[in-house]
């Protein structure tokens, strides 16, 4: 066909579509009657380019584009839908610049899919997350592509990456900052005990100790910055505080002569914070400390994790003297008073970002310790804290290993493998008695008697239940 016949074709096709999509919105006219004034506007389509670019047609609806390059791209959505499409077109919407079609889209995402859940996002994203997975390759290109004008650094994320990835990408969501936009604490400035004159015994504070350097840091800081790196005792380590999900985890950041730079990616999965690290840009787990999008998958990386105590600043200095603590001096302004950092968010039991199901045997911020053995990802215990305070001496057995779980006066948890020793008593501070009469000392490393006898502790951490869930859906709950 000459091109000047190609052109008027085209041009009197796209004015023929533009009057049907006209009729379309502005009378309602039934879709079957809208596909047959469309019919001539495909051919002049196909006549054109030849090409139907899925993604750009997503990423208009998004645009504050001209009218008919919108409706333009909604027509081919439509005439070539696919259940792959489904969260595309739900995340354009979520992320649209244009209000005039919020409604229409949201009409379209209907009748496709059956569903009325009108611009109730976390309905849509269940209804999406509790079937089987049903994007193709062409999503990590469209997730690439609608993040990076948001954040440049995003797209390395997920361009490319469609085989790169153990998580489902669907399931990924922005958390509503750029990449570090929350400030991860690099090598910060530590003080003495007698120098924190900023903090109150009452304060909650996260403590660690590798090797006999024990620190302090305070909730009140790390709330603001989620994540500080450091070296302890010649031990590079990141701590990662999930807000979101009421867990802080210290990871070792070397692994097998790697030392892996992690920062705050600023995606979620399962409401649960996702790190990146500096060399590649592949996506981390945060509850598993290893790489779940990007090249690092498959490597067989995973960081080891040590314990972590949530406790008070006046137990913790109790117990280490020698401690020191976070400095307020961060070289950040940020409110550092205690409960000021996401305050609305704990005091409710309402979520931020919905996950795909709701255990409800707990509350969903009800605060559980987590007890997992690496080796065996099925072996995964979640016991209620409240029903540990209330039973501050706690045997309980994974697999063939046997535990005991010491709650103190704060209702800090400290987990230690037992052996064949069994224990009667605790004082809620620092001394056990075992059954036949030995007395044994806690302390951060280990739990020790007057024979000499060690028994080593084990990692554990804190968690709310929904996430901890989310994250393990097989886990065995004590409450």
């Amino acid at each position: 066909m000459p091109s000047h016949i190609k052109v008027r074709s085209l041009f009197f096709a796209l004015s023929f579509a533009t009057i049907a999509v006209y009729y379309h919105v502005a009378y309602g006219v039934k879709d079957s009657v809208y596909l047959t004034m469309t019919e001539h506007w495909e051919d002049a389509y196909n006549l054109s380019s030849g090409i139907n670019n899925t993604v750009n047609d997503f990423l208009q609806l998004v645009e504050k584009g001209d009218e008919l390059t919108i409706n333009q791209a909604i027509y081919r959505i439509d005439l070539n839908w696919t259940e792959s499409h489904e969260i595309m077109l739900l995340e354009s919407i979520y992320f649209s610049q244009n209000e005039r079609y919020a409604n229409r889209l949201i009409r379209l995402l209907k009748q496709k899919t059956g569903k009325n859940f009108g611009f109730d996002f976390d309905k849509w994203f269940t209804y999406i997350w509790n079937k089987n997975a049903a994007y193709d390759d062409t999503y990590f290109e469209f997730k690439a592509k609608i993040h990076e004008r948001i954040d440049s650094k995003f797209k390395p994320y997920f361009l490319g990456r469609a085989n790169q990835s153990k998580i489902r990408l669907d399931e990924v969501r922005w958390g509503g900052v750029v990449q570090d936009g929350i400030p991860p604490l690099r090598n910060p400035i530590m003080i003495s005990a007698t120098e924190a004159d900023y903090l109150d015994d009452d304060n909650i504070v996260f403590g660690i100790s590798v090797n006999g350097d024990s620190r302090a840091y305070p909730k009140r800081i790390l709330a603001w910055h989620e994540m500080f790196v450091d070296t302890l005792d010649n031990t590079a380590v990141a701590g990662v505080y999930c807000t979101l999900c009421g867990t802080v985890i210290l990871y070792k950041t070397e692994h097998k002569g790697v030392n892996h730079q992690v920062g705050t990616s600023g995606f979620l999965y399962r409401s649960n914070k996702l790190m990146y690290d500096k060399e590649t840009q592949s996506l981390w787990s945060t509850l598993e400390g290893e790489p779940v999008i990007g090249p690092l998958v498959g490597k067989g990386i995973k960081l080891d994790y040590l314990s972590v105590v949530t406790t008070t600043w006046g137990e913790w200095k109790k117990r280490h003297p020698e401690t020191t603590v976070l400095s307020s001096q961060t070289g950040y302004r940020r409110d550092y008073s205690e409960g000021a950092a996401y305050r609305e968010y704990f005091a409710t039991d309402e979520l931020m970002f919905t996950v795909p199901n709701i255990d409800k045997r707990l509350k969903n911020k009800d605060e559980i310790l987590a007890i997992r053995l690496s080796s065996l990802a099925d072996e995964n215990l979640a016991i209620s804290s409240k029903f540990l305070k209330k039973n501050p001496i706690y045997k309980v057995k994974i697999a063939d290993i046997n535990f005991i779980v010491f709650t103190d006066v704060t209702g800090a948890h400290r987990v230690y493998k037992t052996e064949n020793i069994e224990f009667s008593s605790y004082d809620n501070h620092s001394t056990a008695t075992d059954e036949a009469g030995g007395s044994w000392t806690l302390s951060e490393e280990n739990i020790k008697n007057t024979k000499g006898e060690i028994l080593e502790r084990f990692p554990t951490h804190n968690a709310f239940w929904f996430g901890y869930k989310a994250a393990f859906p097989n886990t065995r709950l004590i409450k």
